[in-house]
């Protein structure tokens, strides 16, 4: 079963298959395809390469380089970009802060920002999580006390993703203490995190990478023109942030991309002739991952054709739940098809393990995080109960 796209969006299809083949690095597309790290001058190139033909930031205002697409439109482009390896658009810029610069920012921090965060000119980095205030967000206690034409900044954050390759953050911060309710007390800072008393210290994660980072603020001096919107206003514009950063948290194009090259190793001969695919066991899973993949994939086109008046369908939370599913199961797959070598996770790049093979643990214990963040699962099942089964 199949889907039929209208002539319009099978055209936009072709188009953006052509672009993404053609016009990102090769290099950075294989390196994508093998599971490496990318490192921070990729991401850029690839971004700017992506900014040069319009399509970095779909999703802004038209005015700032965004399209006007539907959000079918939107699917197409994301799912296309992903099964070509094409790393997407940082989501720290095009997803979080761009928009919200975009609906909530002067005219200046507009003319000042976005065509610098769309280029990937500015690597942005989040300060909202504390260390007790992940969940309950709006119980933060990072301040901002107004001085002048100046706001003093002082606090902690932590989980602070990719902060080390950040140039600015975008910072929740708690500027009326005596708000009847915490939520109204939250104001919405912008700097750079080359301001003097701002320190970045890395957390190892259980892959053994430095993904995320503890960032802390020493009476830290921000110009007052760097808020955005109203002040004490901060908590509305983290909830419009927090509902962009869920898009496409459950997209099938990466996971497609991923089980496609797990595919292509698995029909590689070992040392004694044998090849893994031709065991019936592993066989039947990855026909199994095909099939739910599929399922996914419709559901999706169907969720993203359906969309009314901009307003999330619930049925989007089926996408996160099982997106990140089968994610993780892929990721399970891999591993057991790469047996001992995983025991060459880690090792140098002249190892005689595949790449491939080296990434899959890592790879597999740093996907555990994709049934929490965005909404974690079991709030999706929580709301998959209450609004599609009314339970």
């Amino acid at each position: 079963m199949r889907l039929a796209l209208s002539a319009e969006d099978a055209r936009l299809q072709q188009e953006l298959r052509e672009f993404f083949t053609t016009k990102v690095p090769q290099e950075i597309r294989d390196a994508v395809r093998n599971g490496e790290d990318l490192t921070k001058d990729q991401i850029v190139e690839a971004q700017r390469a992506l900014n040069a033909g319009g399509y970095a930031v779909p999703n802004w205002p038209v005015e700032w380089g965004g399209r006007g697409w539907t959000p079918l439109q939107r699917h197409i482009w994301l799912d296309e970009m992903q099964t070509a390896g094409v790393p997407p658009p940082l989501a720290f810029n095009a997803s979080m802060v761009g928009p919200v610069i975009a609906t909530f920012g002067s005219q200046e921090q507009k003319e000042r920002f976005l065509p610098a965060t769309a280029n990937l000119d500015i690597w942005w980095c989040q300060g909202f999580s504390e260390p007790d205030a992940g969940s309950d967000l709006a119980s933060l206690r990072t301040t901002a006390v107004r001085d002048g034409d100046e706001w003093v900044v002082n606090g902690q954050k932590t989980w602070t993703t990719l902060g080390q390759f950040a140039d600015w953050i975008f910072c929740l911060v708690r500027t009326n203490p005596e708000a009847p309710k915490k939520q109204q007390g939250i104001s919405f800072l912008l700097f750079e995190m080359s301001t003097p008393g701002v320190t970045v210290r890395p957390i190892k994660l259980i892959d053994g990478g430095y993904e995320v980072n503890e960032v802390f603020f020493d009476n830290v001096r921000v110009p007052a023109d760097q808020l955005v919107g109203e002040e004490n206003h901060g908590w509305d514009y983290a909830k419009f942030l927090l509902g962009n950063e869920r898009d496409g948290i459950g997209a099938t194009g990466s996971t497609k991309l991923r089980l496609q090259v797990l595919k292509e190793h698995a029909s590689a001969p070992l040392a004694d002739g044998s090849r893994p695919i031709d065991d019936p066991a592993v066989k039947g899973r990855f026909a199994s991952l095909e099939n739910q993949l599929l399922a996914l994939e419709l559901t999706a086109l169907r969720v993203a054709g359906g969309s009314k008046n901009g307003k999330p369908d619930p049925v989007s939370s089926i996408l996160k739940l099982r997106g990140s599913v089968l994610n993780q199961e892929v990721s399970e797959l891999a591993v057991d098809i790469a047996g001992g070598d995983v025991l060459a996770a880690g090792a140098d790049a002249d190892s005689d393990v595949p790449s491939w093979a080296a990434h899959s643990v890592p790879t597999y214990l740093n996907l555990r995080k994709v049934s929490i963040y965005g909404g974690s699962n079991e709030i999706q099942r929580s709301i998959i109960a209450g609004t599609i089964l009314g339970l």
